[in-house]
């Protein structure tokens, strides 16, 4: 009875015609909703494809542990529960989301919260726009957008600073502390995290050994691939895959089920 309630309420809130209805056709704008338990109680059309679903009702219940990888999954319920807490919004987060493609890349996402009848918090909504298509908005990091694209198609080779210092016109001094106070990490650990990103996708996409998907990923070694991949993700290449995959197959038989049940 209560969860009944509870979704009444969550009906009112976020039906067609309210304000999330303006989200529906904005283009390039992601829009999503979630309760207190961290569960989606709605998203916009863009935002329901780029979680590879086709409805809306699809995704409601889903937690992001369900859709997400598990580290970005973990940074989004940090941030959640942030906003829950304070009772106050996140905004400008800079952090990886996946694109149309599925593969992470860098998102502005704004969260804030959602407020019931007496005041008190009963969830939140926010909105994912994409880095590449909010640059304008994104004046400190336009400096390096020649570096960022260019390590974004280069980033199996080896690293070489100097260069991207020249790309940009700066010295390598210069550049680098440039680079931290925009990215907030250095040069060499972008280019980790962008193979790594790479990794993820191929060993959830391909059924290749771990050590081709290392060296596709630009690794020239397997033992760091295993030390940064266990660093940055928490846990191995392997059981990430596992994982990952098991996850997938559960969302898209909940899906279904809801589906089905709906209809």
């Amino acid at each position: 009875m209560h969860s009944e309630v509870a979704r009444t309420r969550w009906d009112k809130l976020l039906q067609p015609g309210q304000f999330r209805h303006l989200f529906d056709h904005l283009p390039g704008t992601l829009f999503f909703a979630k309760n207190l338990d961290g569960r989606l109680m709605a998203g916009n059309p863009v935002f329901v494809k780029r979680c590879g679903f086709l409805q809306e009702s699809e995704i409601i219940g889903l937690t992001d542990n369900s859709v997400f990888p598990p580290r970005l999954a973990e940074k989004y319920h940090e941030d959640d529960e942030q906003v829950f807490t304070t009772g106050k919004p996140l905004l400008g987060i800079i952090e990886l989301f996946p694109n149309q493609d599925g593969k992470p890349e860098w998102f502005i996402t704004d969260k804030l919260p959602l407020f019931d009848t007496t005041g008190k918090v009963c969830g939140l909504c926010g909105t994912v726009r994409s880095y590449e298509a909010q640059r304008a908005a994104m004046q400190p990091y336009l400096e390096l957008a020649t570096v960022a694209d260019h390590l974004k198609l280069h980033f199996r080779e080896k690293l070489d600073v100097p260069r991207l210092a020249k790309l940009v016109h700066m010295s390598v001094r210069q550049f680098e502390r440039k680079f931290r106070a925009t990215f907030q990490m250095t040069p060499q650990e972008y280019m980790i995290r962008m193979r790594l990103i790479e990794a993820c996708d191929l060993l959830v996409r391909t059924n290749q050994q771990v050590t081709a998907v290392a060296l596709d990923s630009g690794f020239y070694d397997h033992s760091d691939f295993a030390h940064q991949f266990r660093r940055h993700m928490g846990q191995t290449a392997s059981q990430y895959r596992l994982e990952r995959r098991r996850d997938l197959t559960q969302a898209r038989r909940e899906s279904t089920s809801r589906s089905t049940q709906i209809h």
